[in-house]
């Protein structure tokens, strides 16, 4: 079922653009809001068209202009402006963190489909992306099984990562003062303050979080071929970063302070200092990693070493 997750995100970007004109003030042109929303044109007059629908825009052609009404209306839901195959991504993702996966897991389709609340489908394409890299197989007569990560091949990941959020925090950076990429990183702000403040109870709810907050840096610069890698990298870094459960949430404390920091420099579009802030947070990530796959730092409820030294080929 088509869900039109780009309209209801486009239209949501829209109403944060129209809030800050005021009544009367000429709405952008149909390239002007392609380029701001990131979006088709096709898009875009869809936008608008339910943007005049709702009062929020009167006119016609290059003059339609703003009503101020627009503030009132009603945005879609989150959960409707998140691309199915994001929202099982994230599912799988927390459980396979929560329930601490092993090599030689089985993986039942059905099952995850029925606990994600998704079709088999969506589920099944998942999988078969993930198979691409390796680091699940589908067996006959056994569903999928999980096959674990070795620290060679999260390595080797680690540098496509760091070479691609650093051009990433570049272009974000360098963001016109319309975007609404910075009103999203302004809320993801919010998000990590209140996370922290609440961190003795809610620190798993990090990994979420930080997902949404490496994925919003890298669409400032989108790349198809690095869109269509970034599951994997999420999972491996997600995965292994909560590996080692003794010290988790001090991890995610020291984390979330990094993203601040990080976030901070963004919107300071300083360019220098946000590389410096970006390379250190990749730097205590890299470190975490490493750590994770090895068996180092090992305590309570860590996995054991040889289970990160699962064959990945």
């Amino acid at each position: 079922m088509k869900t039109d997750t780009v309209f209801k995100r486009a239209f949501n970007d829209a109403l944060d653009l129209v809030s800050d004109l005021a009544d009367g003030e000429q709405l952008p042109s149909e390239n002007r809001l392609s380029a701001r929303l990131g979006v088709s044109r096709t898009t875009v007059r869809k936008v608008i068209a339910t943007l005049a629908g709702r009062g929020i825009v009167d006119g016609g052609g290059r003059h339609r202009v703003v009503r101020s009404g627009g503030k009132q209306v009603r945005r879609f839901p989150e959960a409707e402006t998140v691309p199915m195959g994001e929202q099982v991504e994230r599912r799988f993702m927390e459980w396979m963190l929560r329930d601490n996966a092993r090599p030689g897991m089985t993986i039942n389709e059905l099952e995850l489909a029925r606990q994600f609340g998704v079709a088999t489908t969506g589920i099944r394409e998942f999988l078969n992306r993930f198979q691409h890299y390796g680091l699940i197989e589908k067996r006959p007569n056994a569903g999928w099984v999980f096959k674990g990560f070795t620290t060679s091949f999260a390595l080797e990941l680690f540098e496509i990562r760091e070479m691609f959020e650093l051009r990433s925090a570049r272009a974000f950076a360098a963001l016109p003062a319309g975007s609404p990429l910075w009103q999203r990183i302004e809320a993801l702000r919010q998000e990590h303050v209140a996370l922290l403040g609440e961190i003795e109870s809610r620190y798993h709810d990090f990994s979420d979080l930080d997902s949404r907050f490496h994925r919003l840096i890298n669409s400032a610069a989108p790349n198809r071929f690095i869109d269509d890698f970034y599951d994997i990298i999420t999972m491996i870094f997600h995965y292994h970063y909560q590996w080692n459960k003794h010290d988790e949430r001090q991890r995610n404390e020291v984390a979330i302070r990094e993203h601040l920091t990080y976030i901070d420099a963004l919107l300071g579009r300083n360019v220098t200092i946000v590389e410096l802030a970006c390379r250190a947070h990749l730097a205590s990530a890299r470190d975490t990693l490493i750590k994770s796959t090895s068996g180092q730092d090992a305590g309570p409820g860590a996995v054991a070493p040889g289970v990160a030294t699962g064959n990945a080929d």
